[in-house]
């Protein structure tokens, strides 16, 4: 199980929804993860990498455009554990891993990618994640990112700080999401140009998201999780009210640098 020996009053947000079944933890849903997807048109002569491939819901939509190879960072053992099990190794493998520092060699890959990753970063990680995509990438590669985006460009400092506090208290990890202008900016200071953007609502604990991301026996069977267990239900809606009480704020956004 996922944050196995871990209190639920203790988990990442992200592995609280995962212990209830939830299976899609992307905060655009998987509808911004196949546009996401589809703007590098990734085909048989590519090379991918994903970092942080977590429970393998975006791994197996790439490995059914049949790349000629995938590769995942993952640095969570349960989760690298859990991906072996799940997907097709003769095509696929998981390296366990920092994103930060893969041990992959240079020009390795053709696309990198990674959700709901840089969004839970300092800026300086942030900044060394996105130089190790570059570095791992060959020339003309793309990088794309899915990730949490404030809005407006022009948020104020305070509402910035209330954001941060609120969903690291309730998430149980540091969130610092930026707008679109500064992951634009973010992506240009590495040498990466924007080729393709989206942004969407941050719904991810809406119904109408659920049913979308999860289908009806998988939205079900979250309900039923949190029907039947006290702490996991608290735990969720807490996050589904701070996510409504920001929802003005906060938003998905999508890059695809090249």
């Amino acid at each position: 199980m996922f944050g196995e020996g871990q209190h639920t009053d203790k988990l990442q947000g992200h592995w609280v929804l995962a212990r209830a079944g939830k299976r899609v933890l992307r905060p655009g849903g998987l509808e911004l993860t196949r546009q996401m997807l589809d703007a590098p048109a990734i085909v048989s002569l590519d090379r991918v990498v994903e970092f942080a491939p977590g429970l393998g819901v975006t791994a197996r939509m790439v490995l059914r455009r049949e790349p000629c190879a995938y590769c995942g960072v993952e640095r969570e053992p349960a989760a690298a554990e859990h991906l072996r099990k799940q997907l097709n190794l003769s095509c696929a493998r998981i390296v366990l891993a920092p994103v930060e520092q893969s041990g992959l060699p240079d020009s390795a890959a053709t696309v990198v990618y990674g959700e709901a990753l840089l969004s839970m970063q300092m800026q300086e990680q942030k900044s060394r994640i996105i130089a190790e995509a570059c570095r791992l990438l060959v020339p003309g590669g793309r990088y794309g990112i899915h990730e949490l985006c404030l809005r407006p460009d022009e948020i104020s400092d305070a509402v910035r700080r209330d954001i941060q506090a609120a969903m690291s208290k309730e998430i149980h990890v540091g969130v610092q999401p930026l707008t679109r202008r500064e992951w634009v900016k973010l992506f240009e200071e590495h040498g990466l140009k924007v080729t393709w953007s989206c942004e969407t609502s941050m719904h991810l604990l809406e119904p109408r998201r659920l049913f979308q991301d999860e289908g009806i026996a998988g939205a079900f069977r979250f309900a039923f999780s949190l029907a039947t267990s006290p702490t996991l239900r608290k735990r969720v809606l807490a996050m589904r009210r701070l996510f409504r009480r920001y929802e003005k704020h906060l938003g998905a956004i999508s890059l695809v640098g090249q």
